[in-house]
């Protein structure tokens, strides 16, 4: 890049990490704001597309066009999710919001010398925020494409970091470099992979996308692990390679009020149960419950058994999740 586009890069990155500061998602640990505040994004998004009237424009480094250029390397430090690769006009992945990667790299808690497997290595811009964090001899990152594993390493290379970049199914986890202190997956699955568990040490954490929300598990061992959901929503791209069998059809919600039609929150429950709840029983047990926020709902695995609840996973309320 130019001189110009550098000192862009740079103000941009210094108004977005104020912008997350405002929020107060790095009280509790201060370095995370250090990370954002020395990995360069735009590394990561050497070209991204943005949805148009007429479907997705790409923005690109290395456009001929200065304004174009410009646009892209202000739109790289925006507070939104970037698409970056598309496959037949459907994202297959995406650089995430980088709010919401903040607001998932403080709930891990983690502390120098953890280990911390990353499922869904994705651009590999949140690889080196953990890189940064905690050092590249401490983080994994698997993705099944080998396309998005090699071009991240190249990213990460590019901004000075050298994380264990693996190419392999992420429901798999990557046994040969377990156990981790921490896994935390950057795509949506249905369940938890039970290899996940099994390669996280007693006491460690586990955080996942689930059903529109972020799931925080506290791993007992490997047949056990319990835990609530952050109150953020959360909308990722899918795990590929997870055999995820037939989706519920999309409940008919038309005589239901509005206030449940457009609540963010009724719309969590009924993804959560997946049609384990028609959208009639879903309201009545949404209003008799308070409307409830997305704390009040968990998911806890042992043995075999893995099910989704609310407010006690021996209550009355609770869903089993796919196998």
């Amino acid at each position: 890049m130019g001189a110009d586009l550098d000192d862009i890069a740079a103000a941009a990155r210094a108004e977005l990490v104020r912008q997350l500061g405002r929020s107060g998602v790095w009280r509790g640990d201060a370095r995370w704001r250090e990370a954002f505040e020395a990995v360069p994004r735009h590394l990561f998004v050497p070209y991204y597309y943005v949805a148009g009237k007429g479907g997705y424009r790409r923005l690109w480094g290395e456009s001929p066009d200065p304004g174009a250029r410009e646009e892209w390397v202000r739109g790289a430090y925006a507070d939104a999710p970037l698409a970056t690769r598309l496959r037949d006009g459907e994202l297959v992945s995406s650089s995430s919001q980088p709010s919401l990667m903040a607001v998932m790299l403080a709930a891990l808690e983690v502390a120098d010398g953890h280990r911390v497997l990353e499922i869904g290595t994705g651009t590999g811009y949140h690889a080196a925020l953990l890189a940064h964090r905690l050092g590249d001899d401490h983080v994994t990152t698997v993705d099944l494409d080998p396309e998005i594993t090699e071009s991240a390493r190249r990213h990460l290379a590019a901004a000075g970091y050298r994380p264990r970049v693996v190419t392999g199914d992420g429901a798999r986890g990557v046994p040969e470099h377990a156990p981790y202190d921490r896994i935390v997956a950057t795509c949506a699955l249905p369940s938890i992979p039970r290899p996940w568990l099994a390669q996280c040490r007693p006491g460690g954490r586990v955080l996942t996308p689930l059903a529109t929300g972020l799931v925080l598990l506290a791993v007992r061992d490997a047949d056990h692990a319990e835990g609530r959901f952050l109150p953020t929503p959360a909308y990722f791209v899918p795990l590929r390679g997870v055999p995820r069998g037939p989706e519920p059809a999309v409940p008919d919600l038309g005589g239901l009020p509005p206030r449940a039609r457009e609540s963010e929150l009724f719309r969590f429950l009924l993804a959560l149960t997946r049609g384990r709840l028609g959208p009639r029983e879903a309201y009545d047990l949404w209003e008799r419950e308070g409307q409830p926020v997305r704390e009040r709902y968990g998911v806890a695995v042992r043995g075999e058994r893995e099910w989704a609840w609310l407010d006690d996973p021996e209550g009355p309320y609770a869903w089993p999740l796919p196998e």
